[in-house]
C-alpha cells in the first residue's frame, strides 16, 4: 500500500461541474484530491478488504438476528421502545437493503480492522462509484499511470443490479422516491446518483425533499402534489426519524423504505461490543464495551468512545489513562456511548488514512479512501483515488 503523488488532469474541475460534481469542493477546502492516488497488491485488495468485508457482514447480521429479539440489547443500542416492532417485523419479512460501507484502520501490512458499519445512510458514493473510475480511466490515457492499472470498484454495476432485483420483487411498477434535507449539497448529489441508477435499472423515479414530505388524514406519506409515497429511499438516519414528529405512523404507513428499519441496528455503535461479544479475538475486529462495562477497559491501552449515534466523527474522543488525547465536537452523546480500543489510523507523510469498503446485496463492491490531518476522519476529509498494480 503506496501514496503516490501525481500531477492533476487538466480542467478537471470543468469536468467536474459537467458531470454534476459540484461539491468537489466545500466551504473553500478541497474535498475530491487528486495530487496523489493510493497503490495497493491485488493480494492486499482481495484477501485483506474484500474477503474481511463480506465475512464482517454476515456476522453484522447475525447481530441483528440477535438484538431485535432481545429488548435488553434493544434498549442498550438506544432504540426507542416504540420501534421495536417495526424494526422488528422489518427484520422478519427480510425488507431488502440496497448498500453500506465499512470503515477500516488498514496499512497493508497487519489485518484490517473495524471501526464502524455506516449501513444507514454512508455517503461519498459517487465519489467512489463513478469519479474516482473516470479519473482512472483518463489518467491511463494520459499516460500518467500503467495501463495494467485496475481499481476496485464494482459499485455502480452492483447498485443498478440490486435495483433491478428490487424491482423484480416489486408486484406492480411503482414510483420510487428519493428524498435528502435541503441545503445539503454533497446529500443532493449522492441521491441524484443513485436516482440515475434505479432509473437505468428501469425505476420510475421522483425526488423530494425530506421537509416537504407530508402526511395525509389516511396515514401514509404524500409529496407535495399529494401522491402516496410507496416506495422512498431516504438520506435521512433513522435515529432521526424516530425523533420526529412522524414516527407513530411509521410502521402503519404503507410506505417501503431503503435503507430498511432493521438497518437501524446495523448503522448503529453498539453494534461494535456486541460484535466483540459474539466474536471475540476475531482478527478483524478491535475489542469493544458497552459504556456501562467501562471497569473491563485495560488502561494500559489508548481507547476511543464514541456516541451510539455518532455520524461523520462527531463528539469522538481518543483517550490514555482517562486524558482526552484527541477530540472532535458536535452534538451527540446523550443517548450514551462504547468504548472501543484504539488503534490509529497510518500515516501517509502527513495525513492519516481511513479505507472504507463497500458492500451491495452483501457482497464487498469497492473502496474509498479518506485523508484527515488529524486521527479523527470527519465529514471534509479529503478523498483520493486508489488503484490496483
Amino acid at each position: 500500500m503506496y501514496r503516490i503523488p501525481c500531477a492533476e488532469r487538466p480542467a478537471w474541475q470543468q469536468k467536474a461541474a459537467e458531470y454534476g460534481f459540484y461539491f468537489h469542493t466545500m466551504y473553500g477546502e478541497r474535498y475530491w484530491d487528486e495530487s496523489a492516488y493510493y497503490q495497493f497488491s491485488l493480494q492486499q485488495i482481495e484477501e485483506d478488504l474484500e474477503a474481511p468485508t463480506e465475512e464482517l457482514h454476515q456476522m453484522c447480521l447475525d447481530v441483528v438476528e440477535r438484538v431485535v429479539a432481545d429488548e435488553q440489547l434493544l434498549t442498550q443500542f438506544a432504540i426507542p421502545e416504540a420501534q421495536w416492532e417495526f424494526i422488528r417485523h422489518s427484520w422478519l419479512q427480510r425488507d431488502p437493503s440496497l448498500y453500506s460501507r465499512l470503515d477500516f484502520v488498514y496499512d497493508g501490512k497487519h489485518p484490517a480492522k473495524l471501526l464502524e458499519n455506516n449501513a444507514d445512510t454512508p455517503t461519498s458514493l459517487y465519489e467512489t462509484g463513478f469519479w474516482q473510475w473516470l479519473w482512472l480511466e483518463e489518467s491511463v490515457d494520459l499516460g500518467r499511470i500503467s495501463r495494467r492499472a485496475d481499481q476496485f470498484n464494482s459499485l455502480q454495476e452492483k447498485l443498478v443490479a440490486r435495483f433491478q432485483h428490487i424491482l423484480r420483487q416489486s408486484p406492480e411498477q411503482k414510483t420510487l422516491y428519493f428524498a435528502c434535507c435541503k441545503g445539503t449539497l454533497e446529500d443532493r448529489g449522492t441521491v441524484q446518483y443513485l436516482e440515475d441508477c434505479a432509473v437505468e435499472a428501469g425505476w420510475r423515479t421522483a425526488f423530494i425533499f425530506v421537509e416537504d414530505i407530508g402526511l395525509n388524514e389516511a396515514g401514509s406519506f404524500v409529496d407535495l402534489a399529494d401522491r402516496e409515497i410507496e416506495y422512498l429511499f431516504k438520506l435521512y438516519p433513522w435515529e432521526f426519524m424516530f425523533a420526529e414528529a412522524y414516527a407513530g405512523p411509521l410502521s402503519d404507513s404503507g410506505c417501503q423504505f431503503l435503507e430498511p428499519p432493521w438497518k437501524a441496528v446495523l448503522s448503529n455503535k453498539a453494534l461494535l461490543p456486541m460484535l466483540w461479544r459474539m466474536y471475540p479475538e476475531h482478527p478483524n475486529l478491535l475489542p469493544a464495551y458497552f459504556g456501562h462495562e467501562a471497569e473491563r477497559l485495560d488502561t494500559s491501552v489508548r481507547w476511543v468512545r464514541k456516541p451510539i449515534y455518532s455520524r461523520e466523527g462527531a463528539n469522538i474522543q481518543i483517550l490514555e489513562q482517562g486524558n482526552v488525547l484527541h477530540e472532535s465536537g458536535g452534538a451527540y452523546g446523550q443517548e450514551g456511548y462504547i468504548y472501543q480500543q484504539a488503534q490509529i489510523l497510518p500515516r501517509f507523510g502527513d495525513a492519516y488514512t481511513l479505507v472504507g469498503s463497500w458492500l451491495v446485496d452483501g457482497l464487498a463492491a469497492g473502496i474509498s479512501l479518506r485523508e484527515d490531518s488529524g486521527p479523527i476522519t470527519q465529514d471534509m476529509s479529503r478523498f483520493l483515488p486508489h488503484i490496483i498494480l
